[in-house]
This record gives C-alpha cells, sequence and structure tokens, in this order.
C-alpha cells in the first residue's frame, strides 16, 4: 500500500478498537498518524505503538473548536491533510422507551455531530488541495435496521447519507469519500452502554450466523484497500453483503425476520443481565 507512504492522517476514536486498528494499519503502510480520542492516555497508548509514525490529542469530537485546531495543527505542521477518520462513537443498546433525553442527545452529538465538526473542519482544507479522503465509520446498522439499538441505527443512516451526499460534490474536486459499513467488530463498544437486560455482544451474536466477530485489524485492511478503489461505501465481511442484498431485494420480509429477531432477543434465555 506505498500509496499511504508519507500521507497525513486524523483518526478520531483511536483510542481502541476500529480506531487503534487503523492508526495501524496506516502507520504501516507508511503514512503518518494523529490518533485523537477523548481519553488521552489511550491516544498516547495508541500512538506509542506506532513508533515514530504516530503523535497522540486528547481530543472531544463534539468540540467543534477543538476539532479544528487539531486539523490545522496537522495542516500547519505538514501543510495538508491527505486522510480523515471520523471514527468515534458510541452506542446505546436496550429497548427504546428506557432511553433518556440525554442519552439520545450524547449519541446524536458523538455520532452525528462529531461526523460533522470532522467535515467541516477537513473538507474546506481538501477542497482547496484538491486532494484528500474523508472516511466515516458507519455500520450495517446505517444500511439496515434493526430495534433494541434503534438510536444508534439512527446515527448510522445519518451517516451513510451525510458520506454519499458529500461524495457526490466531492469527487468532482479531488476529494473521496467512504462510508464504512461492517457487521458486528469485536471492539469494546459491545461491552458499553447496556440498557435493561440487553447485552450487546449477545445481542449481536444472535444475529452472526457462525457466531463470530468481524476483526478490527481485518476491518482496517479493508478499509485501505476500499481507500485504494476509491469505494463509496465498504460493506464487509461477505456476511454484511449478502444482508445488505437480501434488505434491498425483499424490504418486507426482512422487516418481519426483525421483529421476530428483536422478540426472540428479548426473550431468550441466552441473553444474561448485566
Amino acid at each position: 500500500m506505498t500509496r499511504f507512504a508519507g500521507k497525513q492522517a486524523v483518526v478520531t476514536g483511536a483510542g481502541s478498537g476500529i480506531g487503534a486498528a487503523l492508526c495501524r494499519a496506516l502507520a504501516h503502510a507508511g503514512a503518518d498518524v494523529l490518533c485523537t480520542d477523548i481519553d488521552g492516555n489511550a491516544a498516547e497508548r495508541t500512538a506509542a505503538s506506532l513508533s515514530k509514525r504516530g503523535t497522540a490529542l486528547q481530543l472531544d469530537v463534539t468540540d467543534a473548536a477543538a476539532m479544528q485546531q487539531a486539523v490545522d495543527g496537522v495542516v500547519e505542521h505538514a501543510g495538508r491533510i491527505d486522510l480523515l477518520f471520523n471514527n468515534a462513537g458510541i452506542t446505546w443498546g436496550g429497548d427504546t422507551e428506557l432511553l433518556t433525553l440525554d442519552q439520545w442527545n450524547s449519541i446524536i452529538d458523538v455520532n452525528i455531530r462529531g461526523v460533522v465538526h470532522g467535515v467541516h473542519a477537513a473538507y474546506p482544507q481538501m477542497v482547496r488541495q484538491r486532494s484528500g479522503h474523508i472516511i466515516n465509520t458507519a455500520s450495517m446498522a446505517g444500511l439496515a435496521a434493526a430495534g433494541r439499538i434503534t438510536s444508534y441505527v439512527m446515527t448510522k443512516h445519518a451517516v451513510v447519507g451525510l458520506s454519499l451526499a458529500l461524495r457526490t460534490e466531492a469527487l468532482g474536486r479531488g476529494v473521496g469519500v467512504l462510508a464504512i459499513c461492517p457487521t458486528a467488530v469485536d471492539t469494546p463498544i459491545l461491552d458499553k452502554g447496556w440498557l435493561g437486560d440487553f447485552n450487546g455482544r449477545e445481542f449481536y451474536r444472535m444475529g452472526q450466523r457462525n457466531e463470530t466477530f468481524y476483526s478490527p485489524d481485518r476491518l482496517a485492511a479493508d478499509t485501505l484497500r476500499a481507500i485504494e478503489r476509491n469505494k463509496a461505501l465498504l460493506v464487509a465481511p461477505r456476511q454484511a453483503r449478502a444482508a445488505w442484498l437480501f434488505a434491498r431485494l425483499a424490504p418486507g420480509l426482512l422487516d418481519r425476520m426483525a421483529v421476530r429477531f428483536v422478540d426472540r432477543q428479548r426473550s431468550d434465555g441466552r441473553q444474561p443481565t448485566p
């Protein structure tokens, strides 16, 4: 992946999971990476693992001014920004009536406004450069719907829509846009944001035919290949692509299956209370 040699990349949510894997893949491919996370210590650990290819910055993506400063700092240092990964995200899982208004607002702030802040900070600079790539971490939840992760589905649909719309403007200006839409990835987010009797790992495992999760490092490698091919969407792995095709060809059947899945997931004896 020699195309990434010397590229200047910013990754949000870099402290763990997909973000940390993206940082590793980018550094291995020769890019210089600014690893950002709301947890500054986690960002430092990721950057330290990249040797001289990584630097760290504590960053809250809900702070638009801080996001702008991060991008401006890279441009001031290197003269450009080549890759922006809007990856930071949170989730809430459980019956929708359990969500508080503060929880609704928090997921909107991180998962939607956080991406908007990244685009607002980096896209004008990329237009001036007539080069660059914006990569937004969405989910299969941004292409199909499942209850008990309703707020997460809402935000990821927004990310997909933003990405596809922006791409139609950006390509003519030399800027690529990619939305990453994986199925369940084995990251710490599966262990957070549980409400009531919800268990994130069990919820996603029940939706996997082979009951395995997608590796963050495998996703990161697939993402770099998708950037090189200037793809609009990365829907992966193969099981996710099959599910997406099924959702488009048989939406009514998928809806009925989703209702049955949620009912089974609520009542299944394998679902422990956290």
